[in-house]
């Protein structure tokens, strides 16, 4: 239990990182859904660039089976680097946006 509720306060300090980063353009607001009871966590644009509606997923990850589960990542470094400079192991990682297949390519977990 005590590795879970590392992993939580890990992901959450990620996402309230990266929320402070508002988009440039349009008016978007940046949401965090930070939901432990699931162990889901969000982070979205959305709003309105001139009249072109924006709703994007910049960060999605998901805690399972011990694990972190990247999901989506549109950050510039790569949140799993974030992860690991924190203390996560690598095999405690997975790059969810890549197939089953792919992952094990990978220096993270396959699943």
């Amino acid at each position: 239990m005590e590795k879970l509720e590392k992993y939580r306060n890990f992901v959450e300090k990620v996402i309230v990182k990266y929320a402070q980063f508002k988009p440039s353009n349009g008016n978007i607001e940046v949401q965090e859904v930070l939901d432990r009871e699931r162990d889901r966590y969000l982070l979205l644009n959305v709003g309105w660039d001139n009249k072109h509606r924006v709703q994007r997923c910049v960060l999605q990850i998901d805690i399972k089976n011990g694990k972190i589960w990247v999901q989506q990542d549109s950050t510039e470094i790569g949140i799993a680097n974030e992860f690991i400079e924190m203390g996560v192991p690598k095999e405690d990682i997975v790059l969810a946006f890549y197939s089953p297949y792919r992952r094990q390519y990978t220096d993270f977990a396959v699943s």
